[in-house]
């Protein structure tokens, strides 16, 4: 199963391909492809935006839902979801109703 994950050009955010098609601020709205033409069809959403200066470095990237929640099996791309791993005050983490305590 894949994702679109990219930066927003206008402050850097990390984002995500959205169900509803905005580029969303958390991981957990983002839209799932678990086909070749799903990928093709966010891929080329991102294509688009990247074009209109929306985002950048807009990539598909691997995930599994557990427990309801998607979840990046890349160690980077849980980073970016979350926030820095050395200031849990910092980043997606320390944003209310959110992080471990959510």
């Amino acid at each position: 199963m894949k994702i679109l994950t990219a930066n927003r050009l206008t402050d850097g955010e990390a984002v995500w391909l959205a169900r509803d098609g905005i580029w969303a601020e958390g991981i957990e709205d983002a839209e799932t492809a678990g086909d070749k033409d799903g990928e093709a069809r966010l891929e080329a959403i991102g294509k688009a935006a990247s074009e209109a200066n929306q985002v950048v470095d807009v990539n598909l990237i691997d995930v599994e839902l557990l427990d309801g929640g998607i979840v990046p099996l890349r160690l980077r791309e849980r980073i970016r979801a979350a926030g820095p791993t050395n200031r849990a005050d910092l980043g997606k983490q320390a944003r209310p109703g959110t992080g471990p305590a959510a």
